[in-house]
């Protein structure tokens, strides 16, 4: 895991981001792939992932606050997510069922 206090600039927070989707990645591993014997098992470790991410994310987001310089591209899937406004230009066909 990346110290949050050694360095602070574009770089570093590229690397957050990229530890980030590691971990998002891992959640939906979690989600979709692992079984377990009892959901609260499904808890506890998708608990342990999101504490260890929680970290990262309030790193990243306070960089990116402070004018830390980043591309879209690099982004973790899930803040791409968050960020994504519907485009009110987009044609949504509508089906029509009579």
């Amino acid at each position: 895991m990346i110290k949050a206090s050694t360095r602070r600039d574009k770089y570093f927070l590229r690397e957050l981001h990229q530890e980030i989707d590691f971990f998002d990645r891992k959640l939906a591993d979690l989600e979709k792939y692992v079984t377990f014997s009892a959901p609260a098992d499904r808890k506890v470790a998708e608990k342990q992932l999101l504490t260890k991410r929680a970290p990262l994310e309030k790193a990243a987001r306070e960089l990116a606050a402070s004018g830390v310089e980043y591309q879209e591209k690099d982004l973790p899937r899930s803040f791409r997510l968050a960020n994504q406004v519907p485009d009110a230009t987009e044609h949504h066909p509508i089906a029509i069922v009579k």
